[in-house]
């Protein structure tokens, strides 16, 4: 007699979430549970995963049906099943937690008529957000929460969430971690946190402006290279793109972030220099430039001349020359007068 003759009938969408929410609760250490037994469960919740992951994307054999993910997706997010998933994430091994963040990541992009279940289930379940940022502190979760974090942040509701949250201040913190993995992946998602969806992350800006440039100016001051490098590439890319100009505008008038970058240019690492250009650039070339920053400039005119004569790099892009030229050329010919914008309030009124 023959066997693995009969194969086991793949189960349906719905069986698996039901078999996933049945079997979660033993992942968790129990002393009223067997060891065995939780070791049985935890084995059946590593195969619906699987099944999960391949309904989702196929395996070598097979393509994904839309059909089955579609409805894979409306069964996951009819009750708390992602919240369970999330609360059982520590005590799966490290290949069922990637097919987890896997999982979570496909049904997070899923379109049903038209919408995006998870936006809908994150609306209501905020709870399910907070439970993630924890896990963005260890070493051995960072990355599979900080994937599953920016797939929420996909959504706007979740992004709005975060920023309007004292929970985004933690970011500040993260990013400083000495753990090069946590600093990075913070990073990441701060990033992605702040430009994904452009016109509610400047708004939140432009109203927490100084608190929230307080403690970012800290981040770019960090004794860790990796932490200043990754928050001084993500300050050029909010203060250089058109959608933040009211950001930027505030944030040259500041006599305090024009030292800081300046301080920046003089860095070790030759990244963090190129980086911190991008932005110092800004401030030469602001026509309302406050008098208090005319007047550093102008004292330090020989010093900066000097040093741009030697500043130079063998791969910086194509417009860093010409905007090296015009930096130069601005501190050149600066000159001490009555300035149309000589406060910061000025300089924020002007950008109303």
């Amino acid at each position: 007699m023959k066997l693995g003759i009969f194969k086991s009938k793949p189960r349906t969408p719905a069986e698996l979430v039901v078999d996933l929410r049945r079997l979660l609760p033993y992942a968790a250490p129990n002393p009223a549970v067997r060891k065995s037994k939780r070791r049985q469960k935890i084995c059946e919740v590593r195969k619906v995963i699987l099944e999960m992951r391949t309904v989702l994307y196929g395996d070598e054999r097979v393509e994904p049906v839309e059909e089955a993910c579609v409805k894979l997706t409306q069964e996951f997010f009819k009750e708390d099943t992602c919240h369970m998933l999330i609360a059982s994430f520590p005590h799966l091994d490290t290949g069922t937690r990637q097919d987890v963040t896997h999982v979570i990541a496909n049904m997070q992009r899923q379109l049903v008529n038209g919408r995006y279940p998870a936006s809908k289930y994150l609306e209501g379940n905020t709870a399910f957000l907070t439970m993630l940022l924890p896990g963005c502190d260890e070493p051995e979760l960072a990355i599979s929460y900080g994937a599953i974090l920016r797939e929420c942040i996909r959504h706007q509701v979740a992004a709005k969430y975060f920023l309007e949250s004292d929970h985004v201040k933690l970011f500040f913190q993260y990013m400083q971690d000495p753990n090069f993995e946590i600093a990075s992946d913070a990073a990441t998602t701060f990033r992605e946190l702040l430009t994904r969806h452009k016109s509610t992350a400047c708004d939140f800006l432009f109203k927490n402006f100084d608190w929230f440039f307080q403690e970012y100016n800290l981040v770019l001051q960090s004794p860790n290279y990796i932490s200043r490098r990754n928050a001084v590439m993500l300050l050029g890319a909010l203060l250089l793109d058109r959608s933040y100009t009211s950001v930027m505008i505030r944030y040259v008038c500041s006599l305090d972030n024009m030292r800081i970058l300046m301080n920046l240019l003089m860095d070790s690492n030759k990244t963090i220099q190129l980086e911190a250009f991008q932005v110092f650039k800004l401030f030469p070339a602001n026509q309302r430039k406050p008098r208090e920053i005319v007047k550093v400039l102008i004292a330090n005119r020989d010093k900066l001349l000097k040093f741009f004569s030697e500043f130079n790099f063998e791969k910086a892009g194509e417009h860093f020359e010409s905007d090296k030229a015009e930096v130069v050329k601005e501190i050149a010919t600066l000159e001490l007068k009555d300035q149309p914008c000589s406060t910061s309030k000025q300089c924020e009124e002007i950008a109303c």
